[in-house]
């Protein structure tokens, strides 16, 4: 008995095992993932059950006012960001009854832009940063990055995990890295993407929400929209399971964004209509549900009509 008593403690001093403990600690205390299968039958019959009762006006009118309205191509100039702000600015007030989008998100060169162009009331500024989409570059550079778009006036900040040191299990680099950021953050919000494209199981994704939450993530976020498919339903029911169960661990709310392919008011009501079943009500607002997307604006506002 004694002897085994030893082995356990030799083993918990090796070099390494302790903070590889500490990951498994966390992840242990969420329930398991669904296997891939189980999730697609679980989503699919929430859909079945509620899709239809959530495709409302109302609901179209709320989802409008969570969308992080969206460019991130290489394409990109201030005149062409400059005309985007312009149809959030002339949105303002023609509908009383539709929020105005809850953001614009840009690449940092355009945070300026955005903020000196934008006369709207309440509409957030979000930038990418840290070597997005890739996050392949040294923690240094992500720092300043995030920093600097802070600087120019972002109020959140949206960086990807590094899946590399994810997908080798070096759990340690990819949280003090995401620390860090959150730290040159400041006052803004930190989102933080996933990829679920590139991280494909359920496993994964549940693994990689619980790292990200607990480095400190305000919103955890499905995909980049580039280079791997974006997001799915099934991602977004095991990240709103971990949400859920994070909140009942620490008293914490994370919000979830949704990024990756939202082009229709039928997907976005698909999301929302998940995040209702698993979060509930509380969660269905700017301040935790978002939507990153650019066309999805122009089909809510063609669906409620002038």
């Amino acid at each position: 008995m004694a002897h085994h008593c030893d082995c356990e403690y030799d083993h918990k001093h090796e070099s390494g095992s302790v903070q590889t403990d500490r990951y498994h600690e966390a992840f242990n205390r969420f329930e398991p993932a669904l296997s891939d299968v189980q999730t697609t039958e679980t989503v699919n019959t929430l859909l079945e059950k509620h899709f239809q009762e959530n495709f409302t006006p109302e609901v179209l009118k709320n989802i409008h006012g969570c969308i992080d309205l969206t460019s991130l191509t290489s394409l990109d100039t201030k005149e062409s960001i400059w005309k985007m702000v312009d149809t959030v600015n002339d949105f303002e007030g023609t509908r009383p009854d539709v929020p105005n989008v809850a953001a614009i998100c840009t690449y940092p060169l355009f945070v300026e832009t955005v903020k000196q162009a934008l006369t709207a009331q309440n509409v957030k500024i979000a930038s990418v940063a840290a070597g997005f989409p890739s996050s392949q570059t040294f923690m240094e550079v992500k720092i300043a990055e995030t920093a600097m778009a802070v600087m120019q006036g972002a109020d959140e900040i949206d960086v990807v995990i590094n899946l590399g040191y994810f997908m080798e299990d070096n759990f340690e680099e990819l949280t003090e890295e995401l620390q860090e950021i959150k730290e040159s953050c400041r006052g803004a919000h930190l989102k933080v993407i996933l990829e679920t494209g590139a991280l494909v199981s359920a496993e994964n994704i549940q693994r990689a929400s619980i790292l990200a939450m607990y480095s400190g993530a305000d919103f955890i976020k499905t995909s980049t929209g580039k280079s791997y498919p974006g997001a799915t339903i099934e991602a977004a029911y095991t990240m709103c399971k971990a949400i859920k169960t994070y909140h009942s661990i620490t008293g914490n709310k994370v919000g979830i964004k949704i990024s990756g392919g939202v082009r229709t008011a039928e997907d976005a009501v698909k999301y929302y209509t998940i995040a209702k079943e698993i979060l509930g009500e509380e969660w269905l607002n700017k301040e935790l549900f978002r939507i990153g997307a650019s066309s999805l604006v122009s089909d809510i506002e063609k669906r409620l009509g002038k």
